[in-house]
């Protein structure tokens, strides 16, 4: 497990932990960093990872010297593991009143399809996300890929984008052979996880689609039967926003073979500001060999719901409402997983949309 946090004045990059409150069964050391961005300067930020840990476990842990104390639960190594998936978050009070439906829904690790903090090139507010989501982020992993929020990219003023993202977002993108922290994947409990970046290049001659092409091939389904994967521009979406854009229409046109051969079983998209879920697609036209296509960019972001769908509705799309809220998936053995959105306005126990998901390595229709 990698642990960052960012503090105000110089502190040690180490970490005590240990399965007991004391917390002082181990001592880690990691590296200090930090960034500028015009005339904002980043407080320290430090970079620690423990372990071996062990799975399914609760860790108790203190930061460099700081007396206060936090906990974390590992993941499991095997079936049955549960994540919760939410999209373009930003900081608003449907902001609170999503993670506050995460934090009641026994996840186990939380996927996150891009826009973060709606920063927008003002630095500040990725302090301010960070102190919103520390009680979740501190006892759970957060598994994130970029949006368009986080490109921050300002000519002649600031040209190097994802600055903030990167430093404050490090993802474990070497370890999969990646050499972006934009894009990446990792195994946790027998699903492989893939984190797409929309906003880097995609074409079939870039290292984003070589290294997808290859990262496909190496999954083993007999060790991770399920494969994820999570965008942020949606490549099915029927919701008059985002209508158009070169992020999902090209990106779709490049990758999506690769994703259909690989018979991936999900994918999940964010950017715009609603819930869909489609039925198993490929090019536009219902394909039981084909991911299903969940949007769940509807976090909470300040710039409100995306609210007009295209009529009539398209028969591949099974499901829509323009709700913030957040998923969750349950993924129970080999063969099933059980998908289910719930709608901010409600308790946790209402599902306002479920579906059973097979697993499509065991179809036999679906030749791997």
């Amino acid at each position: 497990m990698m642990i960052t946090w960012i503090t105000e004045s110089s502190t040690p990059p180490t970490i005590q932990y240990g399965t007991t409150p004391s917390a002082n069964s181990f001592n880690n050391t990691g590296v200090t960093g930090s960034y500028d961005y015009i005339t904002y300067k980043s407080g320290e930020i430090h970079y620690v990872i423990i372990g071996p840990l062990e799975p399914n476990t609760i860790y108790y842990y203190r930061l460099g010297d700081s007396p206060k104390g936090y906990s974390f639960k590992t993941t499991p190594s095997q079936f049955p593991i549960k994540f919760a998936v939410a999209g373009d978050l930003g900081q608003t009070e449907w902001t609170k009143s999503t993670l506050e439906h995460i934090n009641k829904s026994n996840y186990d690790m939380l996927l996150l399809p891009g826009d973060l903090a709606y920063a927008d090139c003002v630095q500040n507010l990725w302090d301010s996300f960070g102190r919103l989501v520390d009680p979740l982020a501190s006892q759970r992993p957060w598994m994130v890929t970029q949006g368009n929020h986080e490109v921050e990219k300002i000519p002649l003023l600031h040209s190097e984008p994802f600055t903030a993202y990167n430093a404050r977002w490090k993802m474990p993108y070497e370890e999969s052979g990646s050499d972006s922290n934009l894009y990446y994947s990792f195994d946790v409990a027998g699903v492989h996880v893939i984190m797409l970046g929309s906003y880097t290049d995609f074409d079939r001659e870039s290292n984003q689609y070589k290294w997808l092409q290859k990262d496909l091939e190496n999954v083993i389904r007999v060790k991770t039967p399920w494969v994820v994967v999570l965008v942020h521009a949606p490549w099915y979406n029927s919701n008059n926003a985002h209508q158009g854009e070169s992020e999902s229409d090209d990106m779709k046109a490049s990758m999506e073979d690769l994703i259909y051969q690989a018979h991936v079983d999900v994918v999940f998209e964010g950017h715009v500001h609603a819930y869909e879920r489609f039925t198993r697609v490929y090019k536009d036209k219902g394909d039981n060999c084909g991911p299903v296509y969940i949007n769940i960019g509807d976090g909470g972001n300040r710039e409100g719901l995306a609210t007009k769908y295209i009529d009539p509705q398209p028969e591949i799309s099974l499901f829509r409402e323009a709700n913030f809220g957040h998923g969750t998936l349950d993924v129970f053995n080999a063969t099933h997983a059980l998908w289910s959105w719930h709608k901010n306005d409600n308790d946790e126990p209402v599902f306002n949309d479920s579906i059973w998901l097979r697993n499509l390595f065991l179809n036999p229709a679906c030749k791997i």
